[in-house]
């Protein structure tokens, strides 16, 4: 069965997006960064799939396609080549540069992402998309987090994980401090068992 990996950048307060749902402090937390970007290539090898909700859908899909040189290619070349899964009521297409457009799911996600799992390929992989993530981790149906702590204090925003949340037992499986001072944390989720 296939695992789906949920990817967010978190502040040191716990949020996921600033004030106005903004994400700034993502690039002034992470540009440049070479350490980084090697465990982004990394973990590229690893999925087939990204998941995206229609807000991140179209921030990614306005930047990553342009990105033709530079110390983010080698990334950009492997994540604009995977297919893309966007979920969206509102979106008719979803092109992707010179790259195959994503495919849209207007119905369940729960029920998509349980049935893309059951299928064969790599692993899937959820990058922000904040509304769709808190629907997938209500139903327990991320296997692995990956938290890349910014050193930031936000103040107010959006939290990853909803009120009233159900406990979520989290096993961690790496720890990477980051050259511009970030933490990528890596967690797998336990069954019941433990």
């Amino acid at each position: 069965m296939r695992k789906l990996i949920l990817q967010e950048f978190v502040s040191i307060d716990g949020l996921v997006a600033g004030p106005n749902d903004s994400v700034d402090f993502i690039p002034a937390s992470m540009q440049g960064d070479l350490s980084f970007g090697q465990e982004q290539v990394a973990l590229m090898d690893t999925i087939d799939t990204l998941l995206l909700g229609r807000t991140t859908y179209e921030m990614f899909a306005g930047y990553w396609p342009n990105v033709t040189q530079g110390a983010e290619k080698e990334f950009a070349d492997k994540f604009n080549a995977v297919l893309k899964v966007v979920f969206s009521k509102a979106l008719k297409r979803a092109p992707w540069g010179k790259w195959n457009d994503g495919r849209i799911v207007r119905g369940s996600a729960v029920e998509e992402v349980a049935r893309l799992k059951q299928q064969s390929g790599k692993n899937l992989l959820i990058s922000g998309s904040i509304s769709l993530a808190q629907s997938l981790i209500d139903e327990s149906l991320v296997d692995e987090y990956r938290l890349v702590m910014c050193p930031v204090v936000l103040g107010s925003g959006r939290s990853l994980f909803r009120d009233n949340l159900a406990s979520i037992q989290l096993k961690l499986v790496n720890a990477n401090v980051l050259d511009r001072g970030a933490v990528s944390l890596i967690y797998s989720q336990q069954d019941a068992a433990g």
